[in-house]
């Protein structure tokens, strides 16, 4: 039972979850190439058929894998896409320009280089000029994880945010290009559906089960319309909304609990699960049932149902010898390399755009030459163009001869960025700059204490409002083996009063008041202007003419901003962030986790 927990949540990682498509990938390509590939074909052309009156759907398994389950990936892509326009990397549009513009030109050019290629010698497969226009990210990201640098988390946000536009060209592709003949009344519904997803999200649905229904209805009307539900699939996941949690959600969450807690009857367990629900937006919600699943169980089965090419009969040596397979090979490996990196470099260079913190120019080359695994979008192109003629087996091994060389190439751009340019890294810094000095830093707690906690916080941040509330969780864990430190990063765009919230703490501190002004500003957040500040010491007892001259001191606005400039040195790029005995801590920050971390130093270091 533990090997299999292991197992699985090794295969839950990026890079698990691209082995395991690999093993299924090479699982496939034998079956179709043994003495039983027959039962391989057979398996697929198995037809399966659901009615519902007059309605009904009649096709082979294949056709099924395609275009009914791929349709959940396609709708994944969606909601990802929205999440990241929302409140992720393309949030901020100058930032996004980059990889929009790298995204655009990886779509580009290994089209023209495929057609290239293809024309010169005759002309015959140009249909097939799709397949080189998608990147596999599941592929891409399991890759990055096995072969690019051992911290690439800022890297691999560049690469999501580009992953991002090639998806969402690639599905415009295969819905407007590989579509059969539209059949108008059944279009008329679709468009119907997409229009009640919009209404859906106009009104703030929370409740995700009226999604579902509206895009099961769309995918049965696309289907039959003629398009091909791809395309479908991800602008359904485009209407349906996303939102960062807000504070006064996750406070009804809370005190709905508390009421179970205290009297745990039905009607109060339902008052949880409707209040912990509304608190994360549908699109968050339906991303994290569908992931499992997509990465699991679909993805694999539609690469078990499409890379079992049997080679025997001379395909393989027709194949390399094919201009299809080479204008595949060269579009992706080549196209998207040169593509995405060209004007991703040429665009920094001319100081249209930067590359995120702590990602190289190497980096950028060998994640450029990752994205030349086109798997997923290619294959289903494949099919669309070539079915049933003998380019669609070449087009496949195009597709996985180009996943191998992309593969290689991309290890080996990062070894010699890594030997020859010092890239061992593509993320933030995470190590604490500088160290903690009980002589300088606001410490609470034992100074000498063997457990450190660091957290930079901002004075307006509803988070950090609670986040700092912990720190009696910690201390009754830890006692005196624990000290608690804090350092201001203000956000300035975000939060316009941090930063003079911020110089009052330190004023408060120059009359040995700090802790008692930072959670006093904690518990009036809404009131945070210059006169509600001068109040705040009056209430503390402070001399108030004393703290009013060191709220405008420059002395204390230099301290202000080197915490500010700490954090950035340190990777900090929002709050709360914290720092377990020294390096950045990841993932949730509640304090049952914090406690696992501190306790891993711990046993460490005794």
């Amino acid at each position: 039972m533990r090997l299999l927990r292991g197992l699985s949540d090794r295969v839950r990682t990026e890079a698990g979850a691209a082995g395991l498509l690999a093993v299924v990938t090479l699982l496939a390509l034998v079956w179709a190439n043994t003495p039983i590939s027959g039962l391989y074909d057979d398996l697929w052309h198995v037809h399966a058929e659901f009615s519902l009156g007059p309605l009904g759907v009649s096709m082979d398994l294949h056709h099924w894998v395609n275009d009914g389950l791929m349709v959940l990936f396609f709708f994944l892509v969606g909601l990802e896409v929205r999440h990241e326009l929302a409140e992720g990397s393309l949030r901020d549009r100058s930032a996004a320009l980059l990889p929009m513009a790298a995204g655009v030109a990886g779509v580009v050019l290994p089209v023209l280089i495929y057609l290239a290629v293809v024309v010169s010698n005759g002309g015959e497969g140009a249909a097939g000029w799709g397949v080189v226009v998608g990147t596999d990210t599941a592929f891409l990201l399991g890759a990055l994880a096995v072969v690019g640098p051992a911290m690439s988390n800022q890297l691999r946000v560049f690469l999501l945010a580009l992953t991002v536009v090639d998806d969402f060209l690639a599905v415009a592709v295969m819905g407007l290009f590989y579509s059969d003949e539209l059949r108008p009344g059944w279009l008329l519904l679709a468009l119907a559906c997409l229009v009640a997803l919009w209404l859906l999200g106009r009104t703030r649905q929370w409740r995700s089960s009226p999604y579902v229904a509206v895009v099961a209805v769309l995918w049965y009307a696309t289907v039959q319309a003629g398009v091909h539900p791809s395309l479908a699939g991800m602008v359904a996941g485009l209407l349906v909304p996303a939102y960062a949690t807000q504070r006064h959600s996750v406070e009804l969450a809370k005190s709905d609990f508390r009421d179970y807690w205290q009297s745990p009857q039905a009607v109060a367990a339902q008052a949880v699960r409707s209040s912990l629900s509304r608190s994360i937006s549908v699109n968050a919600r339906l991303q994290h049932s569908l992931r499992g699943p997509t990465t699991l169980v679909i993805v694999p089965v539609f690469a078990l149902a499409n890379a079992g090419v049997d080679l025997r009969g001379g395909l393989l040596g027709e194949a390399l010898g094919s201009p299809v397979t080479w204008g595949v090979v060269l579009g992706l490996v080549v196209g998207k390399l040169v593509g995405i990196a060209a004007v991703t470099l040429v665009a920094v260079r001319l100081g249209l755009g930067r590359l995120p913190d702590g990602v190289g120019s190497g980096s950028v080359l060998g994640g450029a030459a990752l994205s030349g695994i086109g798997f997923t979008v290619s294959l289903l192109v494949v099919e669309l163009a070539f079915d049933g003629t003998p380019m669609a087996g070449q087009a496949t091994v195009g597709v996985l001869l180009a996943m191998v060389l992309a593969l290689l190439l991309g290890w080996a751009v990062f070894a010699v960025a890594a030997r020859f340019m010092g890239e061992t890294t593509a993320d933030l810094p995470t190590l604490l700059d500088p160290p903690v000095d009980p002589d300088r830093d606001h410490v609470r707690g034992n100074p000498d204490a063997p457990l450190t906690v660091v957290e930079y916080f901002d004075f307006e941040c509803p988070f950090c409002a609670r986040a700092t509330g912990m720190w009696r969780d910690l201390k009754q864990h830890f006692g005196t083996e624990l000290r608690y430190v804090v350092r201001h990063v203000p956000l300035d765009g975000l939060h316009p009063h941090a930063r003079r919230a911020a110089a009052a703490a330190e004023a408060a501190g120059r009359q040995g008041a700090f802790w008692e002004m930072h959670d006093l500003l904690f518990s009036r957040q809404d009131a945070l202007e210059d006169d509600d500040l001068v109040t705040y010491a009056d209430e503390l007892g402070l001399d108030v003419d004393v703290f009013a001259a060191d709220l405008e001191s420059a002395e204390l606005a230099a301290v202000v901003q080197a915490h500010a400039d700490s954090a950035h040195r340190s990777g900090v790029r929002g709050t709360p962030t914290f720092f377990v005995d020294g390096v950045r801590h990841l993932g949730p920050h509640d304090a049952r986790t914090l406690i696992d971390s501190l306790e891993s130093v711990r046993t460490a270091t005794t």
